[in-house]
């Protein structure tokens, strides 16, 4: 069975989220986006969890579904653990995507962490341990529990990012490290950009969502071909039995993929920053080295090589909602964009089939000939980019200046 996962997702609990992150909504956009998989994000938070034991139902295949809800949508146990440490008169900072095969191995992870440190405050704990001991915990919960370092080339917060991480994800996890798996890829890198360093090539690569409100599930997710249960996840992602391979941004719009200094507006290449030797040319204080920039520092391959067999198709889009804010030239959290938007999914299907396979006559025939232009033009790759930098998205369009009118 093909369908579409989002392993990497947030409640409420944690930071910076939204406060309809609870499992009912993330249920309602996992099928107005086309998932059938979706993480619950968050349970070491004991609240969080409480209302996991008390709205989902395990249905025997590792998997839960939420009670009374017929969307069919499924859940898998998931979390994102921060841990900070010294390592090598280094401070590293690396997040890591955990999932559990059921209630009791979620419990025991929870258990040993809330014995290091506060998981009670975040959604997403903050925890002073090393990478190594965090895999052990979570290989000690269950046979089947997993971890996946996260958005891995993140300058601040990453195994390989360029202000916290080390230079390999086995420095990074050390004699545990051949239990690691995957790697997420990141908003602001794709899997052309990792497969340029030959040592992820052991490495399936996966992309989620990491989504902090439930309208931004889906912006990124894994394509798989096998059971729709834990235990088939697990064995795709580990052996790439069932992995078809990723819906991704285009990396480019991602808010850390080059070089750039925020406060003066400054966007640089990779080479531009060696040019200035690191400094930004305006207040010249350190810029924020980029994903670029990072992935080339460790590349030893050239762009375009031939990837390895290990690699997945790659399906890069434009989320829907930003498509339709182009073309109406207005806001895409304003009300009118969203009508469109929640307009178009009851008469086309979900956002990822619109965005991939419905057929443009049939956008057409809603009203939106300019929306079936656009999404011809994704689907051909034909987009205008304009790079994220500094922890600012960047803007990905289908149309140029002056091709819409009114």
């Amino acid at each position: 069975m093909r369908f579409y996962a989002d392993i990497h997702v947030h409640s409420k609990y944690s930071r910076a989220t939204a406060r309809n992150c609870d499992l009912e909504n993330l249920a309602l956009w996992a099928g107005k986006k086309g998932l059938a998989v979706v993480g619950t994000g968050d349970f070491t938070h004991p609240a969080w969890f409480k209302e996991i034991r008390q709205k989902l139902s395990g249905d025997g295949s590792g998997l839960f579904t939420l009670r009374g809800d017929n969307s069919g949508t499924r859940f898998i146990l998931s979390v994102e653990i921060s841990t900070i440490y010294k390592k090598g008169d280094l401070t590293r900072k690396v997040h890591h995507v955990i999932c559990a095969p059921s209630l009791e191995a979620a419990e025991k992870i929870s258990q040993a962490l809330g014995r290091i440190g506060n998981i009670s405050s975040d959604g997403r704990p903050i925890l002073g341990m090393d990478s190594r001991n965090l895999l052990e915990i979570v290989l000690g919960s269950d046979p089947d529990s997993f971890l996946i370092p996260a958005h891995i080339w993140t300058p601040w917060f990453s195994a390989l990012g360029s202000k916290s991480g080390f230079d390999s994800i086995d420095e990074c996890y050390g004699d545990l490290a051949s239990h690691v798996f995957a790697v997420e890829t990141g908003l602001s890198s794709d899997p052309m950009m990792n497969r340029r360093v030959s040592s992820l090539d052991r490495f399936r690569l996966v992309s989620n969502s990491d989504a902090h409100s439930p309208a931004k599930l889906g912006r990124e997710a894994c394509i798989l071909d096998c059971g729709m249960d834990y235990g088939s996840i697990l064995n795709a992602l580990r052996c790439g039995e069932g992995y078809v391979g990723t819906v991704e941004f285009f990396p480019e719009e991602g808010k850390y993929h080059l070089d750039g200094h925020r406060k003066c507006d400054v966007r640089l290449s990779p080479q531009e920053t060696k040019a200035n030797k690191g400094l930004c040319p305006v207040c010249k204080r350190d810029l924020t080295i980029g994903v670029m920039h990072r992935v080339d520092d460790l590349a030893d391959r050239v762009e375009g090589e031939r990837l390895p067999s290990t690699a997945g198709s790659v399906t890069s889009l434009v989320p829907l909602v930003e498509i339709i804010s182009e073309i109406m030239r207005r806001g895409a959290a304003t009300k009118s964009v969203i009508k469109v938007y929640d307009s178009l999914v009851p008469k086309l299907g979900p956002e990822i089939a619109i965005l991939t396979e419905v057929p443009l006559e049939d956008i057409s025939r809603t009203g939106q000939p300019l929306l079936a232009e656009a999404i011809s033009r994704l689907r051909r790759g034909e987009v205008i980019r304009e790079a994220g930098f500094d922890g600012e998205f960047g803007v990905i369009r289908l149309f140029g200046e002056g091709e819409i009118k009114g």
